[in-house]
């Protein structure tokens, strides 16, 4: 059986107690439609995670990013045959103008809102995680054909959805 993996970078820009969320509206066919989630994609030949998320912040924000940390690395499985590795970053300093990003539309969202906005379930995890743990994580989401999350392991046990 064929193995389809990709590996991608997920930031979240922090300012004044708000993280750059990008509201995915604009792309057709995008797994992530009308999704908040943070900023990144996937790796090109030879990046390294950071590498990848530099360009990647550029690209879609404009800033240069010079300050961050990895936070985490998440797996998701997905029912439709794709298992994505991703390294999770916040990233607390950068400088630029911000642009028009071609996928969606780019705004500040306080802390305290983040949880009202339309965010995969397992995105919720890992966004509370980036909140109250300072540590290092490894998180497993697995999801079925119809996006619902069925399974997550946080650090290699199971977590009650």
């Amino acid at each position: 059986m064929e193995q389809n993996v990709s590996l991608s970078t997920l930031c979240y820009l922090e300012k004044d107690d708000a993280y750059l969320m990008l509201h995915r509206i604009k792309k057709k066919k995008d797994v992530n439609a009308g999704k908040w989630i943070g900023v990144g994609g996937h790796f090109e030949a030879n990046e390294s995670p950071e590498e990848c998320l530099i360009r990647e912040v550029r690209e879609e924000t404009g800033y240069e990013l010079y300050s961050f940390r990895f936070r985490g690395l998440v797996t998701f499985v997905s029912g439709k045959g794709v298992t994505e590795y991703m390294s999770l970053f916040t990233g607390d300093g950068f400088t630029g103008q911000e642009i028009s990003c071609d996928e969606g539309e780019l705004k500040w969202v306080p802390l305290e809102e983040i949880d009202s906005l339309s965010l995969w379930e397992g995105d919720r995890i890992f966004l509370k995680l980036l909140r109250e743990r300072d540590s290092f994580f490894s998180l497993k989401l697995v999801y079925d054909a119809e996006d619902c999350l069925l399974e997550a392991q946080l650090d290699g046990k199971n977590l009650q959805l």
